[in-house]
């Protein structure tokens, strides 16, 4: 069977029984507690846990997975992957544990064909009832039903919707281990492939246990191993999924797969991991140094450092993305539309760790092969550091090099600077913790979502009800409202200040946040007294909502632009909204060109002057993407989604708020243009009055500038251009004096000594130019030239030689005594440290070198 029919069969199965087919959502989950979506069941969390009502009873899905454990071993076995499908079929308070055994069953076989015989059963210790139906209802024999503990009972954590579970395994023989079951016998012989979960309870505090009123399915079948069980193979890479992946290796490599088993992990390694990044760029991870990113960039370049180290120097990544779309493409056709995209990211990756690989692949070496020759086991992590953020090599990659010579890196020392590197560039991020998500829930269950009304100004101060006050314990509160003028921060654009007055008290809005699935939550201090049940008057800050929506609408154009200019393949990767200025970060491989900036602020202010109006619709999803409106990176969408039209270029899923016509923005600057990372640029921009405000300051400080220049502002260019050309030839006679003083220097040294090596302490020079004067002295008949002294409280040590000297291995010997290191060629090496009171031993080392 191939991975087509088996999609099919299974999805038509459970639609035959009345499921709604739900297509696969991204591997970037909306839950912020995950780095990728991990299982089937990650985009349905929200109605097992009811922050959301989920919009069907039953449901069935294939979902992609991507699980990060496991990389390490990845190649090694016949059945781990990172990235994966899951197959599953859920149920929200519709059947129970009858419904989803009875449907399991009668796929396995009568849709897959499997012989029950060669099937088994685990339930958890406690669940007398799905043995009972395992054994009554469907007819397992009782010795193929086994209890198991844990490994049978299912949680989201500490607390939250929980149940036991129940296991099927297929048994594929005694060549493949001991009898006895799942619980007993080989795990090679008795292999899991579908896990159904009972939601029957709430896990409380005390790890406590309540029933459920609304019980709920989560099952789920890993779609490579089903697949390699129906076709009788023993391994996942054995299926037709993986047949162009494993060609497309073979012939990098230049080696048949099944002919030798080192050569065939660095096969399936890189099969494997040519679809997971296929897979992850599709979604809209690029390669970085953090987060998803950092995984994506770790995949690459394991799969390119199995290719080179078994011998193969030519370029893989665009082959792997169409071996992967040969077999994905019919299941994702977004695959086969961004396949250039894809091709461009992961190419870009490829040459960047191919130059990586060039300079740091040496550094590695030469640093192994000392700790080897000096006996010890542990490879420096100060190294390991230096390689990770000078030269990009993760540390997983440079342990996993280093372990073939039976080495270990330092840990210790590694994660205490990578501490220092993130404790400098990790942002403070403000948080409130007023109430959890059980209060939340159950203002939500008592009183509804909260409905906001705030979108015309017509409608930004309106009477409505207090619904609930939480008061935190710093002074600020948390205010709930029946209706609400009050935008909550969503899709970049910040949550709405303002003031909610009662005949008793006052509360001053400074944030509004959606908690809970729709409940706004108005942050803010309060004075006098808020009561729940009261009619009140909700305002809006009317100025500050109003620079926000211009900005907001500006973002829209600014994307527009940016795709019209820089190509299709710019998408946006996160933004901020707010009412001083707008942040927008996209996707694309190199800093804005100046002409590229120009055409990008003619086109979107072109569309400013139109004064087209700004329209709104709301519609279905699947009409929104036939219409061609872009989606925002990150957001979720329900089954009904707004379509904002800003002009006749910009037609974009969005939630926020915008202005009535284009003119009313007045005018969009770019203020800063920069790269966040690879891939990935951010552009800092400003609109309305905030762009009045910077041409006003760029003036005033223009002409600032023209009056130190004693010139006319029209004037400034030129003149800065005569003093830079000044500054230049000042520079050069300066330069050709310091030569001309070092060659006199140099001569005064080599008279002084007749010997073919010369060793001296000379102070009071760069190191760059102790090098200079080393390699002058050299090239006037010395066979050696050693040159050690102090500048600006630093040690420098310069060693040029000829053929018949090792100069960078003596530079490195010579370092030692001043507490530093270097490098450099075997005819000239320099080398520094800190430590002068070495001076005096390091030049008797020299002299006996």
């Amino acid at each position: 069977m191939e991975a087509a029919q088996l999609r099919s069969i299974f999805l038509d199965y459970f639609a035959d029984n009345g499921h709604v087919v739900v297509p696969s959502a991204s591997l970037i989950p909306h839950d912020q507690s995950l780095l990728f979506t991990v299982a089937g069941m990650v985009p349905f969390k929200s109605y097992f846990t009811e922050e959301e009502t989920a919009p069907f009873k039953r449901a069935v899905s294939i979902q992609k997975c991507f699980r990060a454990p496991d990389i390490d071993i990845i190649g090694t076995t016949q059945r781990h992957l990172t990235f994966f499908e899951m197959m599953g079929n859920f149920s929200f308070g519709d059947y129970f544990k009858e419904g989803a055994i009875r449907f399991a069953w009668g796929l396995i076989t009568e849709g897959f064909g499997l012989d029950p015989e060669r099937l088994w059963v685990t339930v958890h210790d406690s669940d007398d009832q799905a043995e009972e139906l395992w054994r009554d209802l469907i007819g397992v024999r009782p010795e193929r039903i086994q209890r198991l503990g844990e490994d049978n009972f299912w949680g989201m954590g500490d607390s939250g919707p929980c149940g036991p579970s129940s296991e099927i395994f297929f048994d594929k023989g005694v060549p493949f281990g001991a009898d006895g079951g799942p619980a007993f016998g080989g795990e090679d012989r008795f292999i899991e492939f579908w896990n159904l979960v009972f939601m029957q309870y709430e896990k409380g505090p005390g790890d406590s246990m309540t029933e459920l009123p609304k019980k709920n399915i989560d099952t789920g079948a890993g779609f490579e191993r089903v697949l390699s069980i129906l076709n009788g193979v023993e391994s996942v890479f054995a299926t037709d999924l993986f047949t162009p992946l494993l060609e497309t290796a073979s012939r990098a490599l230049k080696t048949p797969y099944g002919h030798d088993e080192v050569t065939d992990v660095a096969i399936r390694r890189i099969a494997e991991h040519g679809r997971a990044m296929t897979m992850l760029v599709s979604d809209g991870v690029l390669p970085s140094n953090e987060g998803r990113g950092y995984v994506l960039r770790r995949i690459i370049r394991r799969a390119i450092l199995a290719a080179r180290r078994s011998g193969s120097e030519a370029s893989l990544v665009a082959s792997l993305v169409d071996a992967t779309i040969a077999k994905m493409g019919g299941a994702y056709p977004v695959l086969v539309k961004d396949r250039d995209l894809i091709v461009e990211v992961l190419e870009r990756e490829e040459a960047g760790f191919a130059r990586t690989l060039r300079t740091g692949l040496s550094l590695l070496e030469d640093a192994r092969d000392e700790v080897v020759s000096s006996g010890s086991r542990l490879f420096p992590g100060d190294v390991a550091f230096r390689l990770h953020d000078t030269h990009g090599f993760p540390v997983e990659l440079t342990e996993e090099i280093v372990a073939e010579s039976g080495l270990e890196v330092e840990r210790s020392s590694f994660d205490a600077a990578m501490k220092v590197q993130r404790e400098r560039a990790r942002s403070r991020a403000k948080t409130l913790n007023l109430a959890d998500d059980a209060h939340y829930r159950d203002l939500v269950e008592a009183h509804g979502t909260t409905e906001f009304i705030g979108r015309d100004i017509a409608r930004y101060s309106v009477e409505t009800q207090v619904v609930a006050v939480l008061e935190g314990a710093d002074g600020t509160s948390e205010l709930f409202l029946d209706s609400t003028p009050f935008y909550a921060e969503s899709g970049g654009q910040v949550g709405d200040t303002g003031v909610v007055v009662t005949e008793t008290g006052r509360f001053e809005v400074v944030d509004t946040q959606s908690v809970a699935g729709g409940l706004y939550a108005h942050r803010g201090t309060m004075s006098g007294e808020v009561l729940p049940g009261q009619i009140c008057v909700a305002t809006i800050d009317a100025q500050r909502r109003e620079a926000t929506r211009r900005n907001h609408t500006s973002t829209h154009l600014l994307h527009a632009g940016l795709r019209a200019v820089l190509g299709e393949h710019v998408r946006q990767q996160g933004s901020y909204v707010g009412p001083d200025r707008f942040r927008f970060d996209f996707s694309h491989g190199s800093g804005l060109q100046r002409d590229e900036a120009s055409q990008i602020l003619a086109l979107v202010n072109a569309d400013v002057i139109t004064n087209e109006g700004v329209e709104t619709v709301q519609t279905s999803t699947a009409e929104a993407e036939t219409m061609g409106a872009v989606a925002f990176f990150g957001d979720k969408y329900g089954e009904r989604v707004r379509v904002v039209r800003a002009g006749s270029h910009s037609l974009e899923f969005c939630g926020g708020t915008h202005v009535d016509r284009l003119g009313d923005i007045g005018q969009i600057q770019i203020v800063s243009e920069s790269s966040i990372g690879s891939n990935t640029r951010r552009i800092e921009a400003v609109s309305g009055l905030g762009a009045s405000r910077r041409s006003y300051e760029m003036e005033q400080t223009l002409g600032s500038v023209a009056a130190l220049l004693k010139t006319s502002i029209d004037d400034v260019v030129p003149s800065l251009e005569r003093l830079f050309e000044r500054q230049r030839e000042l520079d050069r006679e300066v330069a050709a004096l310091r030569q001309a003083q070092l060659s006199q220097f140099a001569e005064q040294l080599h008279a002084s000594s007749g010997l073919d090596v010369l060793i001296a302490r000379v102070d009071g020079y760069p190191g760059e130019q102790l090098r200079t004067l080393a390699q002058d002295l050299q090239r006037r008949g010395r066979r050696a030239v050693v040159l050690v002294g102090t500048s600006d409280d630093k040690v420098a040590v310069a060693v040029a030689s000829d053929e018949t000297l090792d100069a960078r291995a003596v530079v490195k010997q010579l370092a030692v005594y001043v507490g530093g290191g270097g490098g450099g060629s075997s005819r000239l090496a320099l080398a520094g440290g800190r430590d002068a009171s070495g001076i005096d031993a390091m030049l008797v080392a020299a002299a006996a070198l």
